[in-house]
């Protein structure tokens, strides 16, 4: 399942713009959705399914993309120039992206990508499409997939890897595990944050990134491999085979109480804002501890966390949020006008669904689509979270979050929705800059109820931005650390909730007086001790995770 999201449990065939076909796969029962009124603003030609998926991916950003009236006419994009498949796919919404307003701040749509190689790739800043057949949850940039989904899910050796050298140099590195993902074949050998990896499978590594980098992704891109290094004591050999393991895992990295020159502070460090179902038992427990023990000052650790489901963000900022707050304004989601007037009518083509993945049904039986939302359904005044106080810490004052530049969307949420109402202090490396997010639309999707095989695409737009109470959101550029950091001082060489690692020390240095450590000054880089400042890292491909803001799915009243 790419992001389990609850309409994978139903067969849907959807024909382009045309009409539906699906089978409830709890009830084997034939259910005709009727044929949607005519949605598309200019009569298209017949063609073959795979034209008219490239048809679809154009007239539904007409819709529903954000910036829909920055797109241009059908006759002068002509969806049909690319090709009828993925990659055709990709390039196509990829081109739709690029007519988004221009970022005054970088002179270049608001989804150009950060880099060139994802420039290169078609891969656009904020929306993206997703085959729905490889059953991997789709990460930050096409062709990465994550290692954990948003169910909690994982089938690899459950470990996220970074390379870090020395600035100025290409050439000696050392590759240091970031993250053990609970429950996986890495995290019950005993492996952690902080160890190295010198050899995989028998051959040594760091001697040359450029030239090594693409047999170290094509190593972890096996069902099985053999890892040895150094455990995070820096003493202790290791080497384990590791096969590739199918595993649930909970999101959180770490959970505890720091108790610093007389200051107790919670930490928590969020590997991913999966299900609320998923996430929840540790965010009970963490902040039932934290209440227990009095805290009133926080450090929220984001650094490697690209979002997730909204609703679960909405649960986090209420276990920090004061009872005072309940009531207020959390957060607002703004959709494109066609959407927030009812006009968005090609949205008759998406049925409803119930959590379990079931139809819902509206008061004569039919299976429901958009179209029988309420009018104003996505209005701005309809679009409007409260805050509702949830758990038992009462009394925070202060929070310092650790961002880098993969902490995006769900996690910017939580830090914007705070702003207004409490000392929020952020720590670490811009973030991404993704104040908007989506619900997928699913095109051409089959499920055959034999061998169980799906096929299809999940087209995840831009659909709405986001803002806080004071109306403030436009982190396109994404939020300016108060520390700021680089990205080699992501101590790896320190576990999480280790009060030497860099990013933590200097979190704590906002939130308690008196001396403390100023993090780890050197790394070890090749068996040498080299300054952290002068650190360089480089993100390898195991260990990606989900970018992106699901909102949750509509309902009918």
């Amino acid at each position: 399942m790419n992001l389990n999201l609850p309409h994978r449990k139903i067969v849907l065939v959807a024909l382009g713009l045309y009409a539906l076909a699906v089978t409830s796969c709890k009830k084997n029962e034939n259910i005709d959705l009727p044929d949607p009124a005519p949605t598309a603003p200019v009569v298209v030609a017949s063609g073959t399914r795979e034209q008219q998926t490239l048809d679809s991916i154009f007239l539904y950003a007409k819709d529903v993309y954000l910036w829909n009236t920055s797109l241009p006419e059908y006759a002068a994009f002509n969806p049909r120039q690319y090709a009828g498949n993925l990659s055709g796919f990709n390039q196509e919404l990829y081109a739709l992206t690029q007519y988004s307003p221009v970022n005054t701040a970088t002179s270049l749509p608001y989804e150009y990508p950060l880099t060139a190689a994802a420039a290169a790739r078609f891969d656009a800043k904020y929306s993206y499409i997703d085959d729905v057949s490889d059953n991997n949850t789709l990460a930050a940039v096409q062709n990465e997939k994550s290692s954990v989904d948003l169910e909690g899910i994982g089938n690899d050796i459950g470990v996220k890897i970074g390379a870090y050298g020395v600035a100025g140099s290409a050439n000696a590195y050392t590759i240091y595990i970031q993250a053990v993902y609970q429950g996986s074949p890495a995290d019950l050998r005993g492996l952690t944050r902080g160890a190295t990896i010198t050899k995989i499978n028998g051959v040594s590594y760091g001697a040359n990134y450029n030239n090594e980098v693409n047999a170290i992704n094509a190593a972890f891109n096996s069902s099985a491999i053999t890892i040895a290094g150094v455990l995070k004591d820096g003493i202790t050999p290791y080497s384990y085979t590791l096969a590739e393991t199918a595993y649930r895992s909970s999101p959180i990295y770490a959970a505890k109480v720091l108790a610093v020159n007389s200051t107790k502070v919670g930490y928590l460090s969020y590997a991913r804002f999966s299900t609320l179902a998923n996430s929840k038992p540790g965010f009970d427990a963490a902040f039932t501890d934290f209440a227990s023990q009095g805290v009133t000052k926080l450090v929220i650790d984001l650094r490697y966390n690209g979002g997730g489901y909204v609703n679960t963000a909405q649960y986090l900022i209420n276990q920090i949020a004061t009872t005072a707050l309940t009531g207020k304004v959390m957060f607002k989601e703004r959709y494109n006008t066609k959407m927030q007037n009812g006009t968005a009518t090609i949205m008759a083509n998406q049925p409803l669904f119930n959590a379990d993945g079931s139809f819902q049904k509206t008061s004569t039986g039919r299976v429901a689509n958009y179209s029988d939302l309420a009018k104003d359904y996505f209005s701005e005044a309809k679009q409007v979270t409260n805050f509702s106080k949830a758990g038992p810490l009462q009394g925070v004052t202060d929070v310092v979050f650790i961002v880098s530049r993969g902490t995006a969307s769900a996690s910017e949420l939580v830090i914007n929705s705070l702003k207004p109402h409490l000392n929020v202090k952020i720590v670490g490396t811009n973030s991404y800059g993704k104040p908007v997010g989506f619900f997928p639309v699913t095109l051409n999707y089959v499920k055959d109820k034999t061998t169980g095989k799906e096929t299809g695409y999940d087209v995840y737009y831009s659909m709405f931005q986001t803002t806080n109470s004071l109306n403030e959101g436009n982190y396109f550029n994404g939020f300016t650390p108060d520390i700021a950091l680089t990205n080699g001082q992501d101590d790896a060489s320190h576990d999480f909730g280790d009060i030497n690692e860099t990013y933590l020390a200097r979190a704590l240095s906002l939130l308690v007086t008196g001396p403390l450590t100023s993090g780890s000054a050197t790394m070890s880089i090749q068996g040498r001790r080299v300054s952290s400042s002068s650190v360089t890292l480089q993100t390898l491909r195991d260990g990606a995770e989900f970018n992106g803001m699901i909102a949750d799915r509509p309902r009918l009243k």
